[in-house]
């Protein structure tokens, strides 16, 4: 499986694959013909408050990487996190995208790297949490 990101205001292309965005709220003036999206999972998007919290600090990226990392362990983003990795299993590319202007420093970017394994799922405590869910994408990643 292929894991790309990409503006979505750029045109859509066959080599995209499974288009999904990633953004909390629909891109401005762009419609649903353009944009060209197979899925919007909205909920794995930044909350607003860090998302307003990082468009004023756009030099903190280390910070909100690890504040969006902590968002994504919470138990209310299990059954988002599951489906996007049950569809980067089942499909042979997608392509997250993400309205920013900032092509290197967006949650897409944290998002590619969870699914390329360069970092591990997020970790919760509790009954649950995220924890089960590092053991079961563990799972479908071995099969």
């Amino acid at each position: 499986m292929k894991v790309a990101t990409k503006r979505v205001y750029e045109p859509a292309a066959r080599a995209d694959g499974t288009r999904l965005l990633v953004d909390r709220l629909w891109p401005r003036g762009l419609t649903k013909e353009r944009a060209a999206v197979d899925e919007w999972l909205r909920d794995l998007a930044p909350s607003d408050e860090l998302r307003h919290w990082f468009h004023a600090r756009p030099q903190q990226w280390a910070s909100f990487r690890k504040k969006y990392l902590k968002e994504l362990s919470l138990a209310e983003t299990e059954p988002a996190l599951r489906h996007l990795y049950e569809l980067s299993r089942m499909k042979k590319r997608i392509t997250l995208l993400f309205a920013s202007k900032n092509e290197e420093q967006n949650n897409a970017t944290v998002l590619k790297e969870l699914l390329e394994g360069m970092r591990k799922p997020p970790t919760g405590t509790g009954p649950g949490g995220a924890a089960s869910f590092r053991r079961q994408a563990a799972a479908m990643r071995r099969r």
